[in-house]
């Protein structure tokens, strides 16, 4: 899941095309443990995928033809191995920027066995633009992104309709695009871009929220925020045909 907390971002970009003003991270410094580096310099063979400006092919690096999910941004990665660990007939993507989410991440997929997942590390906006072909997921995750909470860096939001057109292209024909956020005006705001966005379907049966589907972990997080009464909006819309 994306930082919520990381405050500095690139203003320069400004000057540049929407699509490169929105950005998947807040870029911030983080100091590496010892057993981040570690399954960095060990493990990033087996789990890494290096950005580049083709298509990756996905079917070729997992060795089989099995659904894709690609997760962006999900923090120190439990949650995702998590996941992946209880899918093994499906293959994992995960991005993220942040070294330590990504040392974390790798560190709890070999702790765990996990052998269908990779990683990017690098911006979420490019890997879709460049590395990841059209017409090739079966779900995209995003969860509890940056909500950029002032009024004025709403336009900072990833979910944006520009975004949400990208995803539609990296998308099978009845792929799904997931989100779930815990402020109640992104998820007012995500809902919004989503019902004006062409080609996608709402699954929730009133055309608003749906329930945390079981496949999502409920991290500590939530859990903690469920004790003090917070709210968490997940919302899923399938790419029509």
């Amino acid at each position: 899941m994306t930082d919520s907390n990381g405050q500095q971002h690139d203003e320069q970009a400004e000057n540049t095309t929407y699509m490169r003003r929105i950005r998947s991270f807040v870029l911030r410094e983080g100091r590496l443990t010892k057993g981040q580096q570690h399954a960095l310099d060990t493990y990033w063979a087996d789990y890494g995928l290096t950005y580049q400006s083709q298509p990756l092919q996905l079917n070729e690096i997992f060795g089989r033809d099995a659904k894709k999910v690609l997760e962006i941004g999900f923090g120190m990665g439990k949650s995702l191995v998590q996941m992946a660990q209880a899918a093994p007939e499906s293959d994992f993507i995960g991005i993220e920027v942040h070294r330590p989410g990504v040392g974390a991440c790798l560190s709890e997929a070999v702790a765990q066995q996990v052998k269908n997942l990779k990683v990017f590390e690098h911006d979420a906006v490019e890997v879709l633009e460049h590395s990841i072909a059209d017409n090739s997921l079966d779900t995209v995750q995003l969860f509890f992104p940056d909500p950029w909470h002032k009024k004025r860096h709403h336009k900072r939001r990833i979910v944006q309709s520009d975004f949400v057109q990208l995803l539609r292209r990296k998308l099978k024909p009845g792929g799904v695009f997931h989100m779930a956020t815990d402020w109640q005006n992104y998820a007012e705001h995500m809902l919004e871009v989503m019902l004006a966005a062409e080609g996608f379907t709402n699954l929730s049966a009133d055309n608003t929220y749906v329930e945390r589907p079981e496949h999502r972990p409920l991290t500590k997080f939530e859990q903690r925020g469920q004790r003090l009464g917070h709210g968490v909006w997940d919302l899923m819309f399938k790419k029509e045909s």
